[in-house]
């Protein structure tokens, strides 16, 4: 239940990314952005309580190498 509530405000923040700079209208963008920041907030704080009580375990954290990896894909398409 906790992954799925993590999941779902992951879909809105990015459907916010993606509405922001479609919009010319200023008053929107803001009220989208404050939406957005409101939301990264409730992600943030529901995966922390999750993570204290063991509901939500985290992926392993990237290897040097895999990390090295990325950095690579990344200076060749720059």
């Amino acid at each position: 239940m906790v992954t799925d509530s993590l999941e779902s405000i992951n879909a809105e923040l990015s459907k916010f990314g993606e509405m922001i700079p479609q919009t010319d209208n200023k008053q929107l963008k803001q009220t989208l952005k404050t939406f957005r920041n409101n939301c990264e907030t409730s992600q943030e704080e529901l995966y922390e309580i999750a993570r204290s009580k063991n509901y939500y375990v985290p992926a392993q954290k990237a290897t040097n190498e895999e990390i090295q990896n990325v950095k690579e894909i990344f200076a060749v398409g720059a």
